[in-house]
């Protein structure tokens, strides 16, 4: 696997790594469960500006439009939507008020287990020992930094942020089945209907909206810490599979971490350094996986971003360009060969 091809996950989990403090940092001027409506309403309204700029350019360029989610895939994202936009963040937001930062990132680690598991064991997603020691070493070093002195014990608090990773695991591996779809509008639907249910129970309760600038704030970290990271992690998903984004994905407490040092200075001990080197084995485990046999490709009408590679020969019913990548609604025939890849939009098979 190229550092390429995993670089999607790792700045999906960069910029959501480094929400976790930034999001804490305005726990005292809000609510919890208001600031997870904010959060995801800059996440949905930011990339609903970003697909609506998009779209402005493909009518100017005239260029092919990408085509909506399809009708039979809206009980997945719904699911998703209600897993990991809104139960999620109203538990994290509400275990951050008790959690201090730096080990709130470092509990987040959960969330790549759970995620794994329920890939491997509900969706039969194909692991060898190489990913499966891989998500180990990434774990244990979360492990190490969640039990430095002075971390986060299993207080009513870090419970409350163990049931959000639950919920994003959740809603990870609903997710896949709708990654194939546009990655920015995925993320943008999740925003929104997450945004407005959560700042609607919020002002329900009868909690104030609090200053413009805490407002303007915390929609700026969700747009980038929860919306282009979910894009990103949407992308990753459809090319790498589950288990392995999640892996990636767990890394973010590192980042976390990081930030959280710099907002409260504080001198990074020896299990830092031990859980960086952990995390970082994990990953190199996982960027040195080569996954090769003889498989068969059954009958699939799907719509992704692609270019007319050896899975993608086929005509176009309407004018066409030449620019790649696009995306429109493709029909793949049945197909036998062999080659590297990954449990990606096209290679879900058995074993």
């Amino acid at each position: 696997m190229s550092l390429r091809t995993a670089s999607p996950a790792l700045l999906a989990a960069i910029l959501f790594g480094a929400s976790t403090p930034l999001a804490k940092n305005l726990t005292g001027a809000v609510s919890p469960l208001l600031l997870a409506g904010l959060l995801y309403l800059g996440s949905g309204l930011g990339l609903a500006l970003v697909l609506a700029l998009r779209r402005f350019a493909r009518t100017v360029s005239r260029s092919h439009d990408a085509a909506g989610i399809p009708r039979s895939e809206w009980f997945w994202l719904l699911g998703a939507i209600l897993a990991g936009g809104v139960a999620g963040p109203a538990l994290l937001m509400t275990g951050l008020v008790t959690a201090n930062a730096a080990s709130a990132s470092l509990l987040l680690n959960v969330e790549a287990v759970f995620t794994a598991l329920i890939a491997w064991v509900v969706f039969k997603e194909n692991a060898d020992r190489q990913i499966v020691l891989g998500m180990v070493a990434i774990v244990a070093g979360g492990l190490v930094l969640a039990w430095q002195p002075g971390s986060l014990q299993m207080s009513a608090g870090g419970m409350l942020i163990v049931g959000a990773c639950l919920c994003w695991a959740i809603d990870n591996n609903l997710t896949r089945k709708v990654s194939s779809n546009d990655a920015l509008l995925v993320a943008c639907i999740k925003g929104v209907v997450a945004g407005v249910c959560n700042t609607t129970l919020a002002l329900g309760q009868g909690i104030a909206m609090p200053s413009l600038p805490v407002v303007g704030g915390a929609m700026l970290v969700g747009f980038a810490g929860y919306g282009v990271s979910l894009a990103l992690f949407v992308t990753a998903l459809r090319t790498l599979g589950t288990a392995r984004t999640g892996a990636y994905f767990s890394v973010a407490p590192l980042f976390g971490v990081l930030i959280s040092f710099a907002i409260w200075p504080e001198k990074p001990g020896v299990a830092f350094w031990l859980a960086a080197a952990l995390m970082a084995f994990g990953v190199w485990l996982h960027l040195r996986e080569r996954h090769e046999h003889a498989h068969t490709h059954e009958p699939l009408d799907h719509s992704h971003t692609h270019r007319h590679d050896e899975h993608h020969q086929h005509a176009h019913d309407f004018p066409w360009d030449g620019r790649e990548p696009h995306r429109h609604w493709h029909h793949h025939d049945v197909l036998m060969h062999k080659h590297p890849h990954y449990p990606d939009v096209h290679h879900r098979h058995a074993h």
